[in-house]
Order: C-alpha cells, then structure tokens, then sequence
C-alpha cells in the first residue's frame, strides 16, 4: 500500500500535468486495496504537492474535496450525453476523484483539438468541453462550478482509462496480459493452414459464374474449435531459446492467437489483383501473349502488387492505427466475435420492455447464428421474391415508366421496403449495425440526391442513354448492344482507328454517367475535407512520424493517448526499417516483372503508383477509419493510365493496378494493424504474420492460376466446364481496351461524348469547403453529421445498384446506433456488434453450403416465388427509346473522329 502512495504523490510532482501524470495516478490507485479510502490519498497528494507547485487558494481547496455523491444533474448528464455504461463509469469515478483541475484542463484542450470535426464523438460532451475552456471562472472560482468540473474529470477519466466512443468500449478491453500467449505454433499452423485453404478456394472459384468467396470470418470461426482441440490433444513439450519457451501446448487457446489467425486470414483470402492481367494477357481470345504464361513472371508481379501496401502502411501507424479517432468500425465486429468465444464475464442487462437478457455473448451469437443460416435459404434458393422484393414492379411488370423509378434490377429501386434478404445490405462491405448511423444516412441521403440525376439523364435521352437499360454498368455501342472492342483493335490488341471510326463510339448508361461524374468529385473532394476538417490529427500523427526517426526523441507531453495506446507501449514497436525492407523488396518483385518481359510498359509505373498513394493514403485510410467507408482510386488510376499509354491497354492496366492496389492494401494493412492494436497483439508478431500470410497465399493462388489456364478446356469461353467462363475477366478485358487502348480522351477529353461529367473535379473541390463555411456560420449539432464523401459515395455506387439497397440500412441503423444504444446502452453494447458477426458468418457458412450442394449442380427450383423477381422489365431491362432492327443512335461510322 505504501508504494502505491508513494506512486501517487509522485505523479504529483511531476511539473506540467499530461497523459502520463494521469496515467501515473491511475495506475497507482489500482493498485490500492479496496479498504483504503481515496479521500485519504487524495489529502496525502494535495499535502504533497502545494510545496511544489504553486496553485490558487481557491483551487487548492477545491483539490482536497471529493464529491462521494453525484448530483442528479450529473447523472443527467452522464446518462444523456456520455453514453457509458456502469462497469466503466464506476471505473471512472474512482480515476476522476484522482485527477487536479489543471490535469483536466490540458487534457481536454488536446481532445477539443483532436476531436473538434469528429463526428463520431459526443456533440453534447464536445459543447460542454467548450464551456468549460472557454470560462475563465471556473479556474478562478472552482468552487462555484463543482458539477462542470466533476462533469470534465468524469469524461478526462472515461478517455483516460478507455476509449473515448462507446462502440469500442462495448468490444475493445482496457486491460492487457503481457504474458497471454499469441504468436505460438498453434497459432501459426492453423493461421497458415487456412492461408493455404482460403487463397485455393477463392481463386479457384473467382473465374466462375456466381463466383464464390471465403473471407476471413469463416476462418475466424472455424480457427476456434480447432485452437481448442489442439489445446486439448497437443503436450506440453518446448524448448527454451532466447530466454523464452516455446511449447506445443503454452496452455488455453488465447484470445490473441486468436486474433493473430484472423488477421493470417484476413491478408490471405484476397486473391492477387495482377491475376486479371495474366488472364487477359495469356488467353489466346485476349491479348494471346504466351509469355504470360511462366510462372516467374507470374510470381514476380503478384508478390510485387500483394507487398507494396506494407511498407506505406507501416508509415500510416501514426496516422490511422495509434490515434484514438481512428475506430475502424469494421475491426469492432470481428473483435466482438472473438470476445464472444474468449470472455466468461456475463451479466444480466435489462432491455425493452423491462426484459432481462441473461444470454452470454457466445450463446446469443451461435442462436443468431443459426437463425441466418436457416433463413438465408429462403430469399437466396427457395423463395427469391423475399430477396428482390420489387413488388410494385409486378403490379405491371412492362410499364416502362413504373419499373424505371420502382424495379429493383432495373430501375432506381424507390420502394418503402424492397427486400428481405440482409445480404443485400452488405452489397458494398457497409454494414449497418457495424458503421456509424451518420455514415449509412449520408451515402443513402447522397445516392438519393443522385438519382434525381440519373432520372434526368435517362428521361431527356442526354447522350442517347433514353436508348440503353438506366443503371447498367456495361458499355455500349451506337446500335444499345454491348460494346464489341475486338471491332476497334487490330489482331496485336492495339487501337485501330479505321476500325473504331468504322463500327461506334462508346456510349454508358444514366448510372454508369453519373457513377463517373461522383467518381470525379470524390476524389478532391477526399482531399479538400482532410485539409479543412482534420488539419490538426494529420500535423500531429506527422510530428509522431518524424520523433520515430529520432534517436532521442522527447516524449509526446501534453498529448493525450488513450489506454490502448499506453499498454501497446509495452512492446517493442516495428522498426521503420523492416517496413521499408518489404517496401524495397516488392518494388524490386515488380520492377523484375514488367522489365524481365515484353510487357511494352515502363518501371515506372510502380513509382506512379507509390506516388498517388502517398497523396492518398492518409486521406482514404482516415475517412474510412471513422466512416466505415472507403474510397477506391480505381476510376482515377485508370484515368491518368489511360490517358498516360493511350493505346497500349497492357500498360493501362499495370497503371490501373499499381494505382490502385498499392493505397487500397495499404489501408486494409493498417486496419489489420488496428485489430492487432485493440488486441494488444505485440506489433512484430503481427508484422509476420501478416507478411508470412501474404506470400504463402500469393504462391498458392499463382499456381492454381496455372492450373486454371492450362488445365481447364475452354476456361473463360462459354462453353467452359462447370460455368467457369470468368465474368470478371470479361469486364477486366473490356475495360481494359475502352480505357487503354481507345482511351479516356476520346471519351471524357475535348470533343468527347462525356466531357460534362468532368465538372466533378471542381465541385468535388467546393462541396466540402462549402460545408466547412456553413458548419462554421451555423453551428447545429446536425450539421456535424454531414459527410460530403459519404455523400458522394452514394453517388458512385449507382450502377449498378440503387436505392433498394441502401434504403433499408437507414431505419436498421437508427434503430441501432440511434434509439438502442441510448436508450439500451448495456444491451447495445452486449450484442449489437455481435449480432453483426453472427448474421455475416451465418450468410458466408450458407453461401458456401448452398453453393456446393446444389448451385454446383444447377439444382433450381422453378415456381413463382422464384420467377416472379425476373419478369417484365426486371428480366430484362427495358429502355425507354427502343432502336428498330438496323438503326442506330448518334454519329454513324464515319461522322466521328
């Protein structure tokens, strides 16, 4: 007892109150038995610490009391606006009663400074931090302010000891084991096992028609049991090396090792990306280049492409993984999940309707569980009509009209409640429950204001879309059939202009337009809101990047850090060489690849793509890591390739690739990293793990590759065996062509059909800035929650889906985030994120079931309920200006250049 007193006057002492100061005394009184009143530390530290540091007689006073009692205004407030539940207000009543009024003070300062445009923090709690800084009485006559200043040391406490959001308090633990196991040789068999298994069957089956995909939740579930049974079964035999033991059996399956298998998992089910180029550029009804068939030059561009995200994610930590803003919604649901299987805790909490919900995290999820697995037969197999709900539609299934605003496949999808089926919810990875309401409400409010777009476009034939289906994402010629770009090349696959002034222009639908236009506007927009809203978390996250150069680096005083970040301090951090070592590597894999081969594209590609990745990273990787919502930069890394190598589609597409896959692994890299950061899974192990995942997959995947080209007869055709005719290839190579070798210019450059939709670029710009002004004149709690990217996301998710699938989020999501979690914090913080790994694994388990069972064999069943969902125009898209047989629309050959 007495060096936890020791401990605590100490802290006192220590100058200049900060995070550590605060830490310090958290610490200190943990460590205090249970029969100690703090009143008496409290006495013993105030005693202390007037001889040193000079303070007012009225603070000095007001230091030495407790409030034992809350005020019914503070528990107003607390139950109003701090949404904490009671396990961690009691937490944080016991740290408040330990915190001085000047520690508050320059703590809160750096959290309005952190936390002033967060949208996912308190508005209540933000206004009443702003009341307490900017009154110059509460630091002169604290007495006179007892409650506002208890109110900050309770919300100082809550941040100090927790995460300041309630969504991550309800999964994340504050506490931490040095000594559980994690990186062990269980954990690395099974991790690698399913690296393995996850990599065959994803490319295996990504050529075919449905394609079929295992993600990292069904290895997370399945890694369990096996972790408990190599628990049970395995010895305890080991052997000491470097002062620590390594065993078969270290003891129980960990929640760590755990989590080190998923995040194994989760870098290993992605297949290459470069596997479209190999496939477009080795099939002879392609671009019939031969050496795309070696597999060292197959090796060298897939472990190029897979790698280059590591060594830009390793200089992201400081930006998107440490900083307590940076929640990464996603990784909540799959650490719900694991605390399901790992946490014995379980405490009755009262719900609606006074009901008691006794359930453990682990029994509700396998009850979920089950449910979706039975229920997702039914609008997925037995009863269709249940998932495209379109019911208007079938009121009169061919009025043009009606379907264009109602149907579900074809039209804008405005209808009151279109499907049944929550797969559809998940089309784009945002799940309801898992991202904030304000992110689910902007794309849906976005995706709105854009359909009126597409409406317009398609109903007054601008560029000639009245002729085509409204949403389609496919390309067309002047005649409304699919775009035939073997009729605008010549047999080497390169643009012949005889040719395409001879056959068509390419024409895109309504959705397809205005898909493009958002596209555009997304991108500086992205960056436009980085600069006005988050200045302050990029200047301090690139202060903490330049200190880790430093050899001796002052510690980040007055800076706040939450707990998460205090007990990762414990271990040892990756250096920066080891990032740039893999950064080096894959630069050299990609290099060897497109110089080793006749690939008619310069080296310098990679850098291109490392380039638009470091304007780009922060700005995605934060948006995403408090949204939920990411922003791809395939559009843009096609533009700029396109329009770089016009003519050249095999160099278009390395553009495309590098552009695109270096900034998105890098961001799926530090959400992984993030994972391992709620865990407290020590960085190294998980720099391995992720690393050693990669490339196992990477082999695995190339070599089924070379099995599926040369094994497979007729792979990629129509007639290719068990439906293997490869639909994303299909689109891969037209794209490839329309933007590589006819080019952007020809279709967004002067002269081009769509050069409008480039007014994008300056409204992208204006949009957030115009925001900024209006959130500054008009200070609204409302307004707080408007996202111009989430917004504009909407937008360029048109074609080809619609509003039938983002509307039905919304209501779920407020019902979620909105009335549960403050009328039912305890119950929402119990369940909701583990109701959202439940029905997702339950759909991924039936998906793969239903999948090997009977779509394998093309076993249907053919009655109404089924059928219903493809009649009229939600068959076939209907168009709103038929073309007769042997007509055309717009310039004829030989009126367009």
């Amino acid at each position: 007892m007495s060096t936890a007193v020791a401990a605590l006057q100490e802290s006192s002492l220590s100058g200049e109150p900060d995070q550590g100061h605060v830490a310090k005394k958290v610490q200190a009184l943990s460590r205090l038995p249970n029969t100690m009143r703090r009143s008496d530390i409290l006495t013993q530290e105030t005693s202390h610490s007037l001889a040193d540091r000079p303070t007012d007689e009225r603070v000095e006073k007001y230091e030495r009391s407790i409030k034992p009692i809350m005020s019914s205004k503070i528990l107003m407030w607390v139950n109003s606006a701090l949404n904490v539940t009671e396990g961690d207000l009691n937490e944080a009543k016991a740290t408040a009663n330990a915190m001085s009024l000047e520690e508050v003070k320059a703590l809160m300062t750096n959290v309005l400074k952190m936390h002033n445009n967060d949208p996912n923090f308190p508005y209540p709690v933000l206004e009443k931090i702003k009341g307490f800084l900017g009154n110059d009485n509460v630091f002169a006559e604290p007495e006179k302010h007892e409650d506002l200043i208890y109110e900050m040391k309770l919300e100082a406490a809550l941040i100090t000891n927790n995460s300041p959001y309630s969504e991550v308090r309800s999964v994340v633990d504050n506490h931490d084991d040095p000594s559980t196991p994690c990186s062990t040789i269980r954990a690395w068999i099974i991790g690698l096992v399913f690296s393995v298994i996850l990599g065959f069957i994803n490319q295996l089956f990504s050529i075919r028609l449905p394609a079929i995909s295992v993600t990292a939740n069904v290895a997370q579930l399945l890694s369990y049991p096996l972790g408990k049974a190599m628990e049970w079964m395995l010895p305890d035999w080991g052997v000491t090396m470097f002062g620590s033991r390594i065993s078969l059996n270290p003891g129980p399956f960990s929640r760590k090792e755990h989590m080190l298998i998923t995040i194994m998992a989760n870098v290993a089910y992605q297949t290459p990306y470069t596997s479209s180029i190999i496939w477009t550029q080795y099939l002879p009804q392609y671009f019939n280049q031969s050496y795309a068939g070696q597999f060292s030059y197959q090796i060298l561009i897939a472990l190029g492409t897979s790698l280059i995200g590591y060594g830009l994610a390793g200089l992201t930590r400081r930006f998107l993984v440490y900083p307590a803003y940076c929640v990464w919604p996603a990784s909540l649901v799959t650490i719900a999940l694991n605390a399901a299987f790992h946490t014995d805790r379980n405490l009755p909490i009262r719900g609606p309707w006074n009901i008691v919900w006794r359930a453990s995290r682990l029994k509700f999820f396998l009850v979920a569980f089950a449910a979706m697995f039975v229920y997702f037969w039914f609008p997925n197999y037995i009863f269709q009509a249940l998932s495209i709900f379109s019911w208007m539609s079938w009121i009169a299934p061919d009025n043009v009209k009606l379907n264009s605003i109602v149907g579900f496949q074809n039209g804008l999808g405005l209808n009151p409640w279109p499907t049944f089926d929550w797969n559809i919810l998940l089309f784009d990875g945002t799940d309801p429950l898992m991202v904030p309401f304000f992110a689910t409400a902007n794309k849906t409010l976005g995706m709105f204001i854009a359909g009126f777009l597409v409406l317009g476009l398609w109903y007054s034939n601008a560029y000639g879309t009245g002729h085509l289906p409204m949403i389609s994402n496919r390309i067309y010629d002047n005649t409304a059939k699919p775009y035939n770009v073997s009729r605008a090349i010549d047999d080497r696959a390169i643009f012949d202009k005889t040719k395409y002034e001879a056959y068509s222009p390419a024409y895109l639908t309504a959705g397809s337009v205005t898909t493009y236009a958002c596209f555009f506007a997304i991108y500086p927009a992205t960056l436009m809101t980085i600069l006005l809203f988050h200045r302050y978390e990029i200047r301090m996250g690139w202060n903490s990047l330049v200190n880790s150069f430093r050899r001796k680096k002052k510690a980040e005083a007055g800076q706040y850090q939450d707990v998460h970040n205090r007990l990762m301090a414990k271990y040892p951090e990756v250096p920066e060489w080891w990032y740039a070592i893999v950064l080096l590597a894959a630069i050299g894999f990609s290099i060897g690849g497109i110089a080793g081969w006749q690939t008619y594209t310069t080296p310098g590609v990679v850098f291109y793509g490392i380039a638009l990745c470091l304007l780009f990273v922060i700005p995605v990787g934060i948006i995403k890591s408090m949204t939920g919502i990411e922003v791809t930069l395939n559009v843009l890394a096609e533009f700029i390739g396109g329009s770089w190598v016009e003519g050249n589609a095999l160099a278009m597409n390395y553009f495309k690739s590098f552009g695109y896959v270096t900034c998105a692994h890098a961001v799926w890299f530090a959400n992984d990293l993030k994972l391992a950061h709620y865990l407290k899974i020590p960085p190294r192990h998980t720099f391995w793990a992720q690393v050693a995942a990669t490339v196992v997959s990477t082999f695995v995947c190339t070599g089924v590759l070379n099995f599926q080209m040369n094994q497979i007869p007729g792979v990629c055709t129509p007639n290719a065996p068990n439906r293997y005719v490869c639909p994303g290839i299909n689109t891969f190579f037209t794209a490839s062509v329309l933007w590589g070798t006819i080019g952007p210019k020809k279709v967004f450059g002067a002269g081009g059909q769509y050069t409008a939709t480039l007014i994008g670029f300056p409204l992208g710009l204006a949009l957030p800035l115009v925001f900024w002004l209006v959130q500054r004149r008009f200070k609204q709690r409302w307004m707080r929650q408007i996202h111009p990217i989430a917004m504009l996301y909407g937008g360029i998710v048109w074609a080809p889906y619609n509003m039938s699938y983002t509307w039905p989020a919304v209501p779920i999501a407020w019902l979620s985030w909105i009335y549960m979690k403050t009328r039912f914090l305890g119950l929402w913080a119990k369940y909701n994120f583990v109701l959202s790994a439940s029905l997702s694994s339950g759909i991924a388990i039936a998906a793969i079931v239903l999948f090997f069972t009977l779509q394998w064999k093309q076993i249907t069943l053919d009655w109404w309920g089924n059928n219903v969902v493809n009649q009229g125009c939600e068959g076939e898209a209907c168009v709103l200006y038929p073309l007769a047989n042997g007509t055309h629309f717009g310039p004829g050959p030989g009126e367009f250049h």
